[in-house]
């Protein structure tokens, strides 16, 4: 795996990709054995569908629903 192009594809397109209103993330993954972009969403809908391309430049795009990333509360010291 060329996991030095498929990161300077990724970094190339991550902007557009996080503009898309519900979009809350993007990373690298394994589809079948071989390297494509996940994009993670708040929620799947058919208009997220629509906006966000099936490939890119080569790479399988994969959509997950994540829901919301929240913070984990900080430990206090002892």
């Amino acid at each position: 795996m060329d996991t030095k192009k498929t990161e300077e594809v990724l970094n190339k397109h991550t902007g557009d990709l996080l503009s898309i209103p519900g979009v809350t993330g993007t990373a690298i993954g394994l589809c079948d054995g071989k390297p494509c972009i996940k994009v993670y969403v708040l929620k799947k809908t058919p208009e997220l569908d629509e906006k966000i391309p099936g490939q890119i430049e080569g790479y399988t795009v994969v959509i997950e629903e994540t829901g919301e990333f929240k913070p984990l509360p900080r430990k206090k010291a002892d």
